[in-house]
């Protein structure tokens, strides 16, 4: 699975002039001029995740490479991470099996879900 973390909410807008000849006269100049909607982009920090992959231990390596080759279409450098975190979830391998052993744990989608110790008595008791 890829992520692509940050979404283009910006919306950039132009002010379109004419430059023929004749234009002075249907151009209105900057009066006016907030634009209409051209297109979107999202806006990054430094140091911002721009991708993430989710892949098995033995393909760490394909994934490092298409994700080296992919560095070059974004403007900028580009750090590859090697989290040890599991899948798109924010424990380790052995945090995640603990805490799914012990129940604490649902799927949900490509991630999980974490269940606090506050809730409905059957869900903590097992459903007794």
């Amino acid at each position: 699975h890829i992520r692509i973390r940050p979404h283009p909410y910006h919306v950039l807008r132009i002010n379109k002039t004419l430059s023929c000849a004749g234009a002075d006269r249907l151009s209105t100049g900057m009066r006016g001029a907030f634009g209409r909607p051209y297109l979107t982009a999202a806006r990054v920090d430094i140091g911002q995740v721009l991708l993430s992959i989710r892949t098995r231990p033995e393909k760490v390596q394909f994934a490092i490479e298409a994700l080296r080759r992919a560095k070059f279409k974004f403007a900028g450098r580009q750090r590859i991470f090697v989290s040890n975190k599991f899948g798109f979830t924010r424990w380790t391998k052995e945090e995640y099996e603990q805490h799914k052993g012990a129940g604490r744990l649902i799927q949900d989608g490509v991630g999980v879900k974490w269940l606090s110790s506050r809730g409905p008595l059957r869900r903590l008791l097992g459903g007794a």
